[in-house]
């Protein structure tokens, strides 16, 4: 069986240490998505887990938001949506502003101006649960995002796709 998200290692992670639990945990990914400009069948993903006193939602945003001004620059834009995912609650996705377009709206953002990058959210209490933490002192949160798909914001990249043809060209491009 192929694995859809990298999640798993964040419970094996809990199972073994009590909190406070911060990891980063990259690895492969199949998923059924159709091919895109900005989505591919199989990817790496990085996930991030964040377990420990008062954290908040609010430090979860401002994570990822440094996160995209570090990759992209002061001025790029982090938008949040609600969104369902079934190991946290609340949870939501995040899109950056468009690196082609600079939010304007192009064939790469497909007209909106922002380009998702993945879900987050907080660790829901079911979760810890499971794994024998007390939701009552501890609190955290989950992140992931495709490799791939920074790697075509950071480079200004169009089109996904151009990562896995092999193209010299473009690998001599992300080189310099």
């Amino acid at each position: 069986m192929l694995r859809t998200q990298t999640s798993p290692v964040q419970i094996r992670v809990m199972e073994r240490q009590q909190p406070p639990v911060r990891i980063i945990a990259p690895g492969r990914c199949y998923r059924r998505d159709t091919t895109d400009a900005t989505h591919s069948a199989n990817f790496t993903q990085i996930e991030g887990l964040y377990v420990d006193r008062d954290v908040s939602l609010a430090d979860l945003k401002a994570d990822l938001t440094y996160f995209a001004r570090q990759l992209m620059g002061p001025g790029v834009n982090v938008r949040f949506r609600p969104h369902f995912f079934p190991f946290t609650e609340p949870s939501v996705e995040y899109d950056f502003s468009c690196h082609v377009c600079s939010g304007r709206g192009c064939r790469v953002c497909k007209q909106s101006g922002w380009i998702e990058i993945s879900g987050a959210g907080m660790v829901d209490p079911r979760v810890f649960a499971k794994v024998g933490y007390d939701a009552e002192e501890f609190r955290g949160y989950a992140f992931g995002m495709g490799v791939e798909r920074i790697a075509m914001i950071k480079f200004g990249i169009e089109d996904i796709r151009l990562l896995y043809e092999n193209d010299l060209r473009l690998l001599e491009q992300l080189a310099s």
